[in-house]
């Protein structure tokens, strides 16, 4: 097998192997400090209408006593800008000194009032003095040099008001609203997400203004990861200065699924030492959003201390494209196939047909079927527990080797070795075994499997420094040509059911946006007694939490998945509300992408990477696009969800929902 092409010179981050964080210049936003030698800063968006003073404060104090730092309002026109200073009085009068930061798309006008009231400002390069109309245009370097003049002109008066009144700056570039020039010259690409805040960046600082915070969100974790790495990438090679990073994912969604996906795109960069300021963007009130943020931040305050990994010399993976590792095809794992699941379920004995609904499996006595939902795993580890009874097509069985010996069906079961067991073995199944060793056994596996075409191998590590020890390993198997399929195995014995969430999707959603992993494994590891129904709900959060992983790193779509943004003051619809009358419809398209956005400022640019989208354009009326094609326009909200659904009927994508 050929090596995955050779990446660039790598230095957006401090070290690929040694937990280091990278040194910023520190940007003051009222008391607080982002970057430096500060810790990471939690912050959130309030979802009242920025006219309500008295609902915006409330929230605001529900929000810092959830452990928010920094809370930004939205001011979309000047009267919510002009607002944002009764807001401000009447927090101070009740004693609460966080720094407000005005969101600002569109409106100039509204960004140059709000930056003499508030600490920071928040503006997006894409709609700050740009338009998207989702049109080409042919632009020559004059004429591309002329719209960045109109641009200088449009923006300097901020840059200038923020200068004399001492307000930061986020310059906060979206995925979905990249400007028609943007995606004219350098297309839907991390590149043109970088590209569209380093011009505002240049401006900024021939004016010798520093006070400036960058982001580079998207809804695709891929992207959101590729887009942050290069922006510190090209901030190095252009003779920048290293300014602090936002961290978020937009649009992430509701529940579980923000959480993961959240996690799989903000994990992913702070375990490489990026990230000054995090918000963690959930279609929930935003007082939830500040504990989900600080448990992704606080798993690295004393992260320094892990356990040392080998350096990397040369690394074979382009961090700014994601390329799947070549891996050959062993049964169904590795090759063309996505990535499996296989859920532990080796604490549990005499398992009966009715307790395997936790991993999506559903036994029919009164027929003597067996059904499946979306989330149906494809392996369960019984370890030393073997399974009584006859399993689904579908599903199968992986024990201890010691307890596969004694099976009377070694066909339809697989055995699962130790590096020690493995070598002193004399018999092996004749089409797929399991190998487990840790990322210090790599080379030793390596060279024991290379050749063979029967073997799986699953690799976990106990190194504290979890993602990068799993990425070194499979660092060794590319370097040395090694294309063996490898499952994931993780385990968290001492977290909540949340960490567990949110520690997955970081240590395996990160190398899946990397390429790395055929498939995932969450250990059943648990100390402490528990009772049998305890242990049955956390096989099921573990298989759900699997497949979850895989959908938000965008390598298995198993489910229908909603791109749905938080609520903000621009919000045109009750979004909790309808994001969950469109679920209860809708959440049986398997693999269908559809987008909920409150308001138009995100909409149709987040939506180009929905199949199907729901967008607020007015009180009670919503617009709704197939892609980024307007289908109907100024649809009665009592009538959206119906439409929304014909025009999926229409494209053929519909399907009734099946009753389990």
């Amino acid at each position: 097998m050929e090596p995955l092409i050779q990446s660039p010179e790598i230095n957006y981050c401090n070290s690929l192997t040694q937990y280091s964080r990278r040194k910023t210049i520190p940007v003051r936003v009222g008391d607080v400090t982002i970057g430096g030698d500060n810790p990471i800063v939690v912050q959130s968006m309030t979802t009242v209408d920025t006219m309500d003073t008295q609902g915006s404060v409330e929230q605001c104090i529900r929000m810092i006593e959830s452990g928010c730092q920094l809370i930004r309002i939205t001011a979309p026109s000047i009267k919510e800008a002009e607002n944002l200073q009764n807001i401000k009085n009447e927090l101070r009068k009740r004693g609460y000194q966080t720094p407000l930061v005005a969101d600002i798309h569109f409106t100039p006008n509204a960004a140059e009032i709000a930056a003499r009231i508030v600490e920071k400002v928040r503006i997006n390069p894409g709609n700050y003095a740009d338009k998207k109309k989702f049109e080409v245009i042919e632009y020559t370097d004059a004429s591309y040099q002329e719209e960045l003049e109109r641009i200088r002109e449009r923006f300097l008066p901020l840059v200038k008001i923020c200068k004399e009144h001492g307000t930061a700056m986020r310059i906060g570039t979206n995925h979905g609203s990249l400007s028609d020039r943007i995606m004219s010259r350098y297309g839907d690409t991390p590149l043109g997400m970088v590209e569209s805040a380093l011009e505002f960046l240049r401006i900024c600082e021939e004016e010798n203004y520093h006070d400036i915070v960058i982001s580079m969100k998207s809804s695709n974790t891929q992207v959101m990861v590729q887009a942050y790495r290069l922006l510190v990438q090209k901030l190095n090679e252009g003779g920048f200065k290293p300014y602090p990073l936002h961290l978020g994912v937009t649009e992430a969604g509701e529940a579980e699924d923000g959480r993961i996906k959240s996690a799989v795109g903000i994990g992913t960069l702070l375990e490489d030492g990026l990230g000054d300021t995090v918000r963690v963007s959930l279609t929930e009130d935003p007082e939830f959003e500040a504990p989900v943020a600080k448990a992704l931040i606080d798993r690295y305050t004393h992260r320094e201390n892990h356990q040392p990994i080998s350096a990397i010399t040369d690394y074979p993976i382009n961090p700014f494209e994601h390329t799947k590792r070549e891996s050959k095809e062993v049964y169904n794992f590795g090759g063309q196939n996505v990535p499996r699941v296989i859920t532990d379920i080796s604490r549990v004995e005499n398992i009966s047909e009715k307790e395997m609904k936790a991993v999506g499996h559903f036994y029919l006595p009164e027929l003597d079927k067996w059904k499946m939902n979306d989330l149906g795993c494809d392996f369960v580890y019984s370890g030393k527990n073997p399974i009584p009874f006859m399993l689904p097509n579908g599903m199968r069985e992986i024990q201890d080797v010691e307890v596969w010996k004694n099976t009377k069906d070694q066909t339809n079961k697989y055995p699962l070795f130790s590096l020690i067991e493995f070598h002193s073995a004399s018999s092996f199944h004749s089409e797929l075994n399991f190998l487990q060793v840790l990322d210090t056994e790599i080379e030793a596996a390596s060279k024991l499997v290379k050749d063979r075409t029967d073997v799986v191998l699953i690799l976990n590590t106990t190194n504290a420094h979890g993602m990068p020890a799993l990425r070194r390993a499979f660092v060794s198997l590319i370097q040395e040509n090694n294309s063996i399929p490898v499952v994931v195995k993780v385990s968290y014995p001492d977290q909540s059911s949340d960490q567990t969430m949110l520690y997955a999707a970081t240590d395996v959603g990160g190398l899946l946006v990397d390429g790395l992993g055929d498939g995932i494994m969450i250990s059943l590891e648990k100390e402490g007694g528990h009772t049998r129904e305890e242990v049955l709900d956390q096989i099921k959060l573990h298989n759900n939490v699997s497949f979850g992983v895989l959908q938000a790193a965008r390598t298995r779509m198993s489910k229908t998945e909603y791109i749905s943004c938080p609520s903000c003051g621009r919000t045109l619809f009750d979004l909790q509300e309808t994001t969950a009358m469109i679920r209860k419809r809708t959440d049986h398209l398997k693999g269908v992408k559809i987008g909920i956005m409150g308001c138009i400022v995100n909409g149709p640019g987040e939506m180009a990477d929905a199949d199907y989208g729901y967008v607020g354009s007015g009180k009670g009326k919503i617009t709704l696009y197939k892609g980024k094609e307007v289908i109907k326009r100024s649809v009665p909200s009592e009538k959206a969800v119906d439409e929304l659904i014909e025009i999926i009927r229409a494209d053929g994508m519909w399907t009734e929902p099946e009753i389990i």
